[in-house]
C-alpha cells in the first residue's frame, strides 16, 4: 500500500506541475508553486524529484511511455497498417485535445530547453518513432505502402505534422473540434501519401495519352 500511496502522490505532483508550467512557463515557475498546487509541503517535492528539471523530464517520460503503451494496445487490435496509422493519429491528437495544459507543456516548454532535448528526450522519443516505423514496414511487407519510403523518415514526418498541429492549436487557443478535423485531414494526407498505387497497364497508359 505504501508504494501505491507514493505512486499516487508522485502523480499528483506531476499533474500539479503541468498546471503550473502551463500557466506560468517552466523557467519562471517555482517548486513552491508546484507544491502548493499539489497540496504538499515544499520539502515533499524533493522526496520524489531532484529539482524542477527532474519534474519536467518525468512529465515527458511518463506521458510518452503512456502514449506508447496506448498505441501498442490499439494497433494490436487492428490488421490493416493504414488503419493502424490513422488510429495513432487519432489517439495522439485525442490526448492533446483532452489535456490542453499537457499539450502546452510538451509543445512549448520543452522547446525552451535544448539541454533537455539533447540529454533526455532522445531515448524515449526513439521508442515512439520505432513504433510508427514498424507499422510502415508492416504495410510495405503487405504491399500496402510504397517500398521507396523510409519508415524512419515517415515516422519523423508524422510526428512533425502532429507536433505542428498541436503547437498551432495551443497557441491559437482553438476549439477541440477544430483539432479533431485537423486529425482527420492529417491522417488522410499522410497515409495516402505513402499508399502504394496499382501499376498502370499499357492500355491504361494509352487511355491517359501515354506511350503504349
Amino acid at each position: 500500500m505504501r508504494e501505491v500511496d507514493r505512486a499516487r502522490k508522485r502523480e499528483r505532483i506531476l499533474k500539479a506541475a503541468i498546471r503550473v508550467f502551463a500557466r506560468h512557463g517552466f523557467f519562471v515557475s517555482r517548486v513552491s508553486q508546484i507544491a502548493g498546487a499539489a497540496g504538499v509541503a515544499d520539502g515533499t517535492i524533493y522526496l520524489y524529484f531532484h529539482n524542477k528539471d527532474d519534474i519536467l523530464i518525468s512529465i515527458f517520460e511518463d506521458r510518452i511511455d503512456a502514449l506508447c503503451a496506448v498505441i501498442r494496445k490499439a494497433v494490436s487490435e487492428l490488421d490493416d497498417p493504414a488503419e493502424k496509422l490513422r488510429r495513432v493519429i487519432e489517439l495522439q491528437l485525442g490526448i492533446v485535445r483532452r489535456h490542453r495544459d499537457l499539450a502546452e507543456v510538451l509543445s512549448i516548454n520543452l522547446r525552451q530547453s535544448t539541454r533537455f532535448l539533447k540529454q533526455f528526450a532522445a531515448p524515449k522519443f526513439n521508442r515512439y518513432l520505432d513504433l510508427i516505423a514498424e507499422i510502415v514496414r508492416e504495410g510495405q511487407q503487405k504491399g500496402i505502402f510504397r517500398e521507396d519510403v523510409s519508415p524512419r523518415v515517415f515516422a519523423c514526418s508524422l510526428f512533425g505534422a502532429l507536433d505542428g498541429l498541436t503547437l498551432t492549436w495551443v497557441i491559437g487557443k482553438g476549439k477541440p473540434e477544430r483539432l479533431q478535423r485537423a486529425a482527420d485531414a492529417a491522417a488522410t494526407i499522410l497515409i495516402e501519401g505513402i499508399r502504394k498505387r496499382p501499376a498502370e497497364t499499357p492500355r491504361r497508359r494509352a487511355r491517359k495519352g501515354g506511350k503504349p
